[in-house]
């Protein structure tokens, strides 16, 4: 059992891109959700970003809770795949010592300087969630899109 569920000719899709500055104050995960209902992407992911953070909300591998910490935070690494419904995305930052720490993104990533991003979107497929059996958790699934 390979996992895969797809052939690859069936998730070959065009793409565009759009770019986005967040302001100082701005709340990462509500920010992103209003882009991509305003812009009604589908099928997203996050390209590139640079910025800092004033107040950082992850979920640690493995744990239940959320850790929020307060400081001011570079923004090392975004990445993960965005839908209408749902993100799923990691992050890591470095703090001040540059100290990185890294986990899922949780809601209360708040913007200290801008927040500058690319985000991807494929233009031919999109992008739901559905419980996986295997892992426990409501997990990512591609289709093409209809018309």
């Amino acid at each position: 059992h390979t996992g895969i569920t797809m052939r690859a000719k069936d998730l070959v899709s065009s793409s565009q891109f759009y770019s986005l500055r967040l302001q100082p104050g701005a709340e990462l995960i509500e920010q992103l959700r209003q882009f991509i209902q305003v812009n009604h992407i589908k099928a997203g992911w996050i390209a590139s970003v640079v910025g800092s953070l004033s107040s950082v909300s992850l979920r640690y591998a493995g744990c239940e809770w959320t850790s929020l910490i307060e400081g001011k935070f570079e923004v090392i690494a975004l990445g993960g795949t965005l839908d209408s419904q749902f993100e799923h995305l990691h992050m890591s930052v470095a703090d001040e010592t540059g100290r990185v720490i890294a986990g899922h993104v949780m809601s209360g990533n708040i913007v200290r300087t801008t927040l500058e991003l690319i985000i991807g979107e494929l233009c031919d497929v999109e992008f739901s969630r559905q419980h996986c059996v295997l892992s426990g958790y409501d997990e990512l699934v591609i289709t093409n899109k209809e018309g």
